[in-house]
């Protein structure tokens, strides 16, 4: 029987590599990183244990290659056609709002992503790539500091208090546990806006 053509061949490649990329999402998002065997990942994919090391090195190198797809995702929704010349509360509704797409239309990757364990295994690629999508919301909470806006208290700080925050009420709608998500989204954002900015300031 003749080969197929290479395009062939290259889009079935393609396809078993997406594959396995999807069923190690849906594992490392359920198991973590640690809890997640090479094998299981295969089998989830539907192919054979050895055919993974044709295309991931090891399990570092698949799970940085899933963190830096969902992270990529993540960073087209929330920074694409940014509005950078809004005022400040319209700039944080933007983020809060572009997050909350993200959240609700690739929740598996946004359940990965809210893990806390990710820094032992980020390769310099993807630490690189966690820079350049946390860059311009650090620089939104600098520059409404310096402007007076923000609370005065690190930029670390402000960002963990408001990921948090979204964290937590992304999770309790997943869960079930609130009667209107819409709601208590659009609430939490003024709540989060309340928290981040500093009394008097608008």
């Amino acid at each position: 029987m003749d080969s197929p053509p290479p395009s062939v061949r290259a889009k079935n490649a393609e396809a078993k590599r997406d594959a396995i990329l999807q069923a190690a999402l849906r594992l490392f998002a359920e198991q973590g990183f640690h809890g997640t065997a090479v094998p299981e990942v295969s089998a989830a994919a539907g192919v054979g244990a050895g055919t993974i090391y044709r295309y991931f090195e090891n399990k570092e190198a698949l799970v940085n290659s899933v963190y830096c797809h969902a992270k990529r995702q993540m960073a087209a929704y929330l920074l694409d056609d940014f509005n950078y010349t809004a005022s400040r509360r319209d700039q944080f509704h933007q983020f809060w709002e572009r997050l909350t797409r993200f959240a609700q239309d690739h929740p598996v990757a946004f359940k990965f992503l809210e893990l806390q364990d990710h820094a032992p295994y980020l390769d310099e690629a993807s630490k690189k790539l966690e820079l350049s999508v946390l860059m311009p919301i650090w620089n939104f909470c600098e520059q409404a500091k310096a402007e007076g806006v923000s609370r005065n208290i690190p930029q670390e700080a402000l960002i963990a208090m408001m990921w948090g925050a979204f964290a937590g009420v992304i999770k309790a709608q997943h869960l079930g546990y609130l009667k209107d998500p819409q709601a208590a989204l659009r609430e939490a954002e003024n709540v989060c806006w309340d928290m981040f900015c500093r009394p008097g300031a608008s």
